[in-house]
C-alpha cells in the first residue's frame, strides 16, 4: 500500500495506533524530499516544525498473514487493522481526516467511517472512543445495504471456503437489526457497518460464534458465524441481538460497563420477544435465570468495583447488574406514568439528541441525561443506590409483582398478578409481526 497524506498545516506529532506498525512500513519520506523519515516505535521521528505532507509504502500481504483472522478467509479477502497502516496526527474532537482509496480494478473496500457522497471509495474519519480496534477489509466480498426502520446499513460478508448461503444471512442481518428498531422505533446508528465472517463450527453448537461492537472512526459490529447451521437456529439466538442492542447507548467507561451490557442482556430477550422468536415465558424464564446468576455472582463487589476488576468470576455481576437496573427502570416508569414513559421512549429521546456518539461517557453523565427528559428523575436514584452498593438489586419482590412465579427451577406467568399487564405491554409480541413459519422458542 502506497499512501500518501498531507495536512492543512504542519504536523509534529505522527504515530500508527499498533505497536506492531513499524516492522510493516517500508519507506516514508517528506512529499519534498528524498531524505527518508525514521521511526520510533509507533512514531515517526519528524524534525521541527513538522511537516505538511509526507508518503510512505507499507507491506501490507506481510501485516495480513500476522492477522489470524486471514487464516480462515477466502485468499481474495484481507483483513489488516487501520493501526498498522495508517500514520496520522492524534484526531481533536473537531478534527477530520478524508481517505480516499485508489484501488486496482475488481477490489473492495471496508472500513468504519463515514462516507463521503459523491466520492468514489472516500470516506471521512473523526475522532471516536476507540473502544476496540476496527477492521480495514481488501478484497472481493459480498457487500449488501439492508433497511433498519429508515435507516440503510452496510452488511460485508467475508468470503472463506464454507459455503454461505449469503441471501439467507442478509435477512437474519436485516431480522435483528429491525428488532432494535422495535424498542423506539429506529435504528440508533443509521451509519453502523455490519462485518459477517463465516468461520465454521466453534465450541458447542451456537450458530454466532462470537460478536461484538467497535467504536473506532464509526461503529461497526463484527459477527463470526457458522453458516453450516439451520437458519432456524441463528433466529433464535441471542447473540446478534445483544450486539445490536449496545449501539442504544454510547460507549461508556469501564468501571460502568456493567450498565452497557446490563442493558443490552435486558434487551436481547425484550426485544425478541417482541419480534416473536421467543414466547414471553421463555423471555422471562431467561431474565429470571440471569438474575439469579448475577445475584449469586461476586456478592461481596458492587457494580462499579466488578467491573473495574473484569475478573472472570465476576462475569455474571458484571453483565446483569445493569439488566436489574434497566428492569427496575422500565417498570418504575410504566408503572407511574401508565405506560406513557418507558426505557424506550427514554433511550428513544437520547438517540435523539446524543447518537451516535464520538466520545466515552460516564455513568453518572449518562444517567443524568436520561433524567432530564423525565418530569421526576429516577436514573440517578437507581444509580446511587446500587452502583457502589455490594449486592445485587432486589429484583425478585418485583418479579412476583410482575406475575413472574418460580416454580422450583422454572418460571409461571400469572396474570392475576398486580402489574401483569405492565409485563405483557414490556415483552408482548409486536403487531406489526408476522407469523413465522416455525413457532416461537419456549424450551
Amino acid at each position: 500500500m502506497e499512501v500518501r497524506a498531507q495536512f492543512n498545516e504542519a504536523v509534529r506529532n505522527i504515530a500508527a495506533r499498533s505497536r506492531d506498525a513499524e516492522q510493516y512500513l517500508l519507506a516514508a519520506r517528506r512529499c519534498d524530499s528524498d531524505t527518508g523519515i525514521a521511526t520510533h516505535g509507533r512514531r515517526l521521528s519528524v524534525p521541527e516544525p513538522g511537516i505538511e505532507c509526507f508518503v510512505y509504502t507499507v507491506d501490507l500481504q506481510g501485516a495480513a498473514r500476522a492477522e489470524r483472522r486471514n487464516a480462515a478467509l477466502h485468499p481474495n479477502n484481507t483483513i489488516v487493522s487501520p493501526g498498522i497502516w495508517m500514520w496520522r496526527p492524534l484526531l481533536g474532537f473537531d478534527d477530520e481526516i478524508v481517505v480516499r482509496f485508489e484501488l486496482p480494478e475488481g477490489l473492495q473496500v471496508s472500513v468504519p467511517w463515514e462516507r463521503i457522497e459523491n466520492l468514489d471509495n472516500a470516506y471521512r474519519l473523526l475522532a471516536s472512543p476507540q473502544s476496540g480496534t476496527a477492521l480495514s477489509i481488501f478484497g472481493q466480498f459480498d457487500a449488501q445495504i439492508i433497511k433498519a426502520g429508515d435507516a440503510s446499513l452496510r452488511v460485508d460478508i467475508l468470503r472463506t471456503g464454507l459455503k454461505t448461503d449469503i441471501s439467507a444471512i442478509t435477512n437474519w442481518i436485516a431480522d435483528t437489526a429491525n428488532n432494535i428498531v422495535r424498542a423506539y422505533g429506529r435504528f440508533p446508528n443509521p451509519e453502523a457497518r455490519i462485518v459477517v465472517v463465516p468461520a465454521g463450527r466453534g465450541r458447542g453448537d451456537s450458530p454466532v460464534r462470537f460478536g461484538r461492537v467497535v467504536r473506532d472512526g464509526g461503529e461497526t459490529i463484527e459477527l463470526m458465524i457458522d453458516p453450516t447451521q439451520p437458519m432456524q437456529m441463528f433466529y433464535e439466538n441471542w447473540t446478534a441481538t445483544h450486539e445490536f442492542s449496545h449501539l442504544m447507548l454510547p460507549y461508556l467507561q469501564s468501571e460502568q460497563r456493567w450498565v452497557s451490557e446490563g442493558f443490552a442482556q435486558y434487551y436481547q430477550n425484550v426485544l425478541l420477544a417482541r419480534a416473536g422468536r421467543y414466547t414471553q415465558r421463555y423471555a422471562w424464564q431467561k431474565l429470571f435465570d440471569g438474575l439469579e446468576r448475577g445475584r449469586d455472582s461476586v456478592p461481596e463487589l458492587s457494580p462499579n468495583d466488578a467491573a473495574a476488576r473484569d475478573e472472570r468470576n465476576s462475569r455474571m455481576k458484571i453483565y446483569w447488574s445493569g439488566a436489574a437496573l434497566a428492569l427496575l427502570a422500565d417498570v418504575e416508569l410504566r408503572r407511574r406514568s401508565g405506560g406513557d414513559q418507558t426505557l424506550d421512549s427514554v433511550l428513544g429521546e437520547f438517540q435523539e439528541c446524543c447518537l451516535p456518539s464520538r466520545r466515552t461517557w460516564t455513568g453518572v453523565e449518562l444517567f443524568t441525561r436520561f433524567d432530564s427528559f423525565l418530569d421526576e428523575p429516577l436514573f440517578m436514584d437507581l444509580y446511587r443506590q446500587h452502583a457502589d452498593t455490594a449486592g445485587f438489586p432486589a429484583v425478585r419482590p418485583l418479579l412476583q409483582d410482575l406475575g413472574v412465579i418460580r416454580e422450583g427451577n422454572e418460571i409461571q406467568m400469572s396474570d392475576a398478578a398486580e402489574l401483569a399487564p405492565v409485563r405483557r405491554a414490556m415483552t408482548g409480541r409486536d403487531a406489526s409481526v408476522p407469523d413465522y413459519d416455525s413457532p416461537p422458542r419456549d424450551r
